[in-house]
């Protein structure tokens, strides 16, 4: 019967009678035959099976020796034995090599027919053996795939024991390791991605039935993708067994990988970089999710120089992917991660930039859903990265012209994925008991560090900081080559936007900034301080433009030198004269005001004026509020009282709340009050002061002080408000004080009023809580709460020229029918030549600058800020400042309006969510309402140096200047900066590194406690541990703390 067939299959009779014949062939094989006869048609099928030269003789082949195995079983076991299989598999079979994928074939269908006889049993046993052999060997895809395809119909082949399996899985991801695809075809590739997936498909199978095998098969796997042998590249074809490995392992993996001291830098650079290059691979899941874990898991150990080098190699690539629909949803979330993280240079992103447009225009015109999607996610991205780093509008031009009608993510939004993103936002995955250096805070602000009680500075700094419009404008200045204090500030004010440090150390700039009466180390005043930078800054401005528009001839001192000396010259620059807009500092723009001064002489009733500028008010306290124990002393005298209120103007060489003879030492009055009817007053007066000498000053004084004591219990505690209505009340010159008329040429009694000609964009306000003790020859503190409104409102005198139209945009409203009596009841004649009427300008509380402790010698200093612009909504702010409140029964001074729902409204609105604590080097949120309640919590702690923001109808600083796009609000900096600025971030990477190897190595040898960084919440802000108040041990501490 085999010659029959034999002969049949190589004649060449149709294919038609030879598959009828055949048929006969394979049904005769139910008669009885000899065993030689069994052996011959089982040889004769092996032959065609593994040497038929077509298809036709190959399947004529499996369908014989299916048959007669299956019919003569016995003879089948005889002939399918050990020595077969162990020749098929090592030596092949005639010329057919033993590493053709059709032994395995055979060896698989001769399994399945002698699968229920017991000789099986021994062949499972030598194909344990060659199973393990063969992966040694390095088979090839189709090979290797064929393998584990028998071993999976098969598992009783599988190697057996924990040290055969564990070499054979070990093995196994060596021989992925070394796959390659050996064409470029679709075709090709599909079928070279089955054979992948058939080969990773048996090692998941062993992994879930002996877990013991699956650790030591991944730390096979790294080590292939950690070598450094240059000669060898393994497979990307690796990344089809991470689909396989739980999720649940990714916390114990990484942080083995990432604390394993015997894993070195360059291999672990490898590792990564070949990890990403596995996000080339179709269909493989999870690539993208181990390796975030890895690169988050290498930040949290400070590991920053491997992650520096992978992200530059490798962005490029990984951004490339982002053009395959298959591996985008992996690449674009690695891509991000990579470029969020990367906050310390621009270096990563601009590498990509060339190519965003045209990705952008691809994912557009392809118009898949999918593809919309895609390009959402992408833009947000990028929005995140051009805010971060702005300053480059020649870059990003092209994208956001490319990008301009997809959404935009909001500000709050862009700093919440940057601060959640940066490499130092990162968990630690050290031991709870290493303390690791760590980044910005959550806030996304970083801190200023304490060079040795400088708390006067760092908390000065950090709300001009906050203070966004004089922020930009410092930013936008070109200062390069010069050598100023604006340009220190300006360097100082980039790191404070930019740096990656937790706390920046501003020892340049306090060097260049310390008044010279400073002591260094000593504690000092913060408002006297801030005086002092500001004049500074004025002066040194003035000398740059002086000095620019002369001859250079005439220009033989240094800058520096010039400024200093003007500076300690202490000329206040409210006497240079009035110039334009254009012609004015900066810091006249930002915090410069007008005040006149009017003195009129009660004899003759002639009038002086005086206008002078200044950059801050300093508000005393008002005097009893009781009209019980009040004489005719405490108002005749009232100018005593109000020594301490001084409208400061610049620098002075003494305390700054001590008692000066100044001429800027001013009792100010609004000069627009109501007409007070003085026979109802007088009724209202106690008999001592019910006297016809009392002028019409003195009874507003009476009035004013009525008024507040006549507050609700709850309002008994002074607001700033009332401090600046204080503030602005008419004076009377007599006794002592009496004024020298020069046309009655004597000292006569006088009427002092001061009224604001011109606001501020910033207003500075103090509050002298310092008064001088001469029997203890200190400045003791007073510690009484001042309730600190969100909202201000500051009066402002315009002219009646001027009231239909107002300078910077303010228009004023007034119904002229309301003249004659009407008008005459609601103004107080005055000295003044023309007719005058307040504004109210709208001001919102921009920061905070708190003092913690009892005098001014010691103490600490931090401050509440918030980001604010003029700009933007004002929540109605304007609109009410154009209704002039001319209002009867009281003085118009600073707003009296109820403000509550204005506030409530500023608390919900989005400007007015984020307050910021600054203290020090830590940086925290917090609410205005701890801003209220810190006097009330901490009675040490209390509001010192104010400084609110005016609200302008229209924009006060334009974001697109001529300097380019300004990307996130702040102009681009410098390249000068920018440079150093990321200089210095590579370097705070490194440093952060060399801590943690150093920790690191520690830990392995002692143990060490863990002690919380912070402080209980018990404890007041500007606390230094549980005593609190940061004046020591209480009232009784003697001499000065340290900060």
């Amino acid at each position: 019967m085999d010659k029959i067939l034999e002969g049949l299959v190589s004649s060449s009779h149709p294919l038609p009678v030879k598959r009828v014949i055949v048929r006969r062939v394979v049904e005769s094989a139910e008669t009885p035959l000899s065993q030689a006869q069994c052996r011959a048609m089982f040889a004769l099928s092996t032959r065609l099976i593994l040497q038929g030269p077509d298809s036709f003789q190959r399947q004529v082949g499996r369908q014989v020796l299916e048959a007669y195995a299956r019919f003569h079983r016995d003879e089948f076991e005889a002939f399918f034995n050990r020595g077969l299989v162990l020749g098929l598999l090592q030596r092949g079979y005639g010329g057919l090599d033993s590493r053709d994928p059709a032994i395995l074939d055979y060896v698989q269908a001769g399994l399945r027919l002698i699968i229920s006889c017991p000789s099986v049993l021994e062949l499972f046993a030598l194909l344990q053996v060659e199973a393990l052999r063969m992966v040694c060997e390095r088979p090839a895809p189709p090979l290797c795939a064929r393998l584990c395809q028998l071993l999976g119909d098969f598992p009783q082949c599988l190697p057996r024991g924990r040290k055969l399996s564990l070499a054979f899985c070990q093995q196994l991801v060596r021989s992925i390791a070394h796959f390659q695809s050996q064409g470029s075809r679709e075709s090709e590739l599909r079928l070279y991605v089955s054979q992948v997936t058939q080969v990773s498909g048996l090692l998941r199978s062993i992994w879930k039935a002996e877990p013991d095998t699956l650790l030591p098969s991944l730390q096979e796997l790294f080590a292939v993708i950690s070598s450094t042998d240059t000669s060898f590249e393994p497979s990307v074809a690796l990344a089809s067994l991470v689909q396989h490995i739980p999720l649940q392992m990714i916390t114990v993996l990484i942080r083995s990988l990432t604390t394993d001291p015997n894993v070195k830098d360059a291999s672990m650079t490898q590792a990564l970089c070949r990890m990403i290059d596995w996000l080339s691979w179709p269909l493989a899941q999870h690539v993208e999710t181990w390796v975030i874990a890895l690169l988050k898991g290498l930040a949290a150990v400070q590991k920053f120089t491997i992650l520096i080098d992978v992200t530059l190699l490798k962005i490029e690539l990984v951004f490339n992917r982002l053009w395959f629909p298959l591996v985008r949803p992996g690449a674009l979330a690695v891509l991000s991660h990579m470029l969020l993280s990367f906050q310390h240079s621009p270096e990563a992103f601009h590498l990509l930039v060339p190519h965003v447009v045209n990705l952008v225009h691809s994912f557009k015109n392809n118009g898949l859903p999918s593809s919309a999607a895609f390009l959402v996610q992408l833009t947000e991205l990028i929005h995140c990265m051009m805010y971060h780093y702005s300053g480059f509008p020649e870059l990003y031009e092209p994208i956001l012209e490319a990008i301009k009608e997809l959404p935009k993510p909001s500000e709050e939004k862009i700093k919440l994925i940057l601060n959640q993103s940066a490499w130092t936002s990162q968990s630690s995955s050290l031991p709870s008991c290493l303390s690791r250096l760590s980044g910005k805070s959550e806030t996304g602000k970083t801190g200023l560090v304490n060079l040795g009680n400088t708390c006067y500075m760092n908390s000065v700094i950090q709300a001009l900081f906050m203070a966004t419009d004089f922020r930009r404008h410092v930013l936008s200045l070109n200062l390069n080559g010069c050598n100023s204090l604006m340009r220190k500030l300006q360097h100082l004010f980039a790191f404070l936007a930019h740096t990656q440090r937790e706390a920046y150390a501003p020892r340049i700039f306090f060097d260049a900034s310390r008044p010279p009466w400073f002591t260094p180390r000593s504690q000092q005043d913060c408002s006297e301080y801030l005086r002092f930078l500001l004049d500074r800054l004025h002066e040194e401005e003035r000398t740059l433009k002086a000095l620019s528009s002369a001859k250079p001839s005439e220009n033989m001192m240094s800058t520096e030198s010039l400024a200093q000396e003007t500076a300690n010259k202490a000329q206040v620059f409210t006497e240079a004269p009035y110039t334009g807009d254009e012609e004015r500092t900066l810091i006249e723009k930002m915090f410069g005001g007008k005040l006149q001064t009017s003195i009129c002489c009660l004899n003759c009733k002639s009038t002086s004026q005086k206008e002078e500028a200044f950059t801050d008010l300093s508000l005393a306290f008002c005097p009893p509020t009781s009209l019980e124990n009040v004489d005719m002393r405490s108002i005749t005298h009232s100018s005593e009282v109000k020594d301490d209120c001084m409208v400061q103007t610049g620098i002075v060489a003494s305390s700054p709340v001590e008692e000066s003879a100044l001429d800027t030492s001013l009792a100010v009055s609004d000069g627009c009050e109501t007409v007070m009817n003085e026979g109802i007053l007088k009724d209202h007066l106690p008999a001592e002061l019910n006297s016809e000498n009392i002028t019409d000053s003195d009874l507003y004084r009476v009035q004013y002080t009525k008024n507040v004591s006549q507050k609700p219990v709850s309002e008994n505690t002074p607001s700033v408000t009332d401090l600046l209505n204080y503030f602005l009340a008419p004076e009377i010159l007599n006794g002592d004080n009496k004024y020298y008329c020069e046309k009655c040429t004597s000292l006569q009694n006088a009427e002092k009023i001061m009224q604001i000609m011109e606001e501020p964009e910033y207003l500075i306000l103090t509050l002298l809580r310092f008064s001088y003790d001469p029997k203890c020859h200190i400045r003791r503190k007073i510690l009484d709460n001042v309730s600190v409104p969100l909202i201000l409102e500051l009066p402002v005198k315009r002219t009646a020229s001027s009231l239909g139209v107002v300078s910077k945009g303010w228009s004023v409203d007034i119904e002229f029918s309301d003249t004659g009596e009407n008008l005459a009841k609601k103004l107080k004649p005055s000295a003044a030549e023309e007719a005058c009427c307040p504004e109210l300008v709208p001001y919102v509380l921009s920061s905070v600058v708190v003092h913690s402790g009892i005098s001014s010698e010691s103490g600490h200093y931090y401050s509440y800020a918030r980001n604010i612009t003029g700009s933007g909504p004002s929540l109605g702010l304007c609109h009410q400042s154009k209704n002039m409140a001319l209002a009867s029964h009281g003085s118009l001074l600073a707003g009296e309006i109820s403000h509550a729902v204005i506030e409530n409204d500023l608390d919900t609105n989005e400007m007015s969510k984020e307050w910021f604590l600054f203290n020090d080097s830590r940086v925290t949120f917090t609410s205005f309402q701890s801003v209220q309640k810190i006097t009330s919590r901490f009675p040490k702690d209390t509001a010192y140096v104010l400084l609110y923001k005016k609200q302008n109808c229209s924009n006060g600083f334009n974001a697109n200047s001529a300097n380019g796009l300004w990307v996130n609000g702040d102009p681009p900096l410098q390249k000068e900066l920018m440079d150093a600025i990321t200089k210095d971030n590579k370097l705070y990477l490194q440093e952060q590194e060399l801590s943690a190897r150093t920790q690191a190595l520690q830990a392995a040898s002692t143990s060490c406690s863990f002690r919380p960084n912070g402080f209980d919440d018990n404890d007041p802000p500007g606390s230094c541990g549980p005593a609190g108040g940061g004046g020591g041990g209480g009232f009784s501490t003697i001499g000065r703390l340290v900060f």
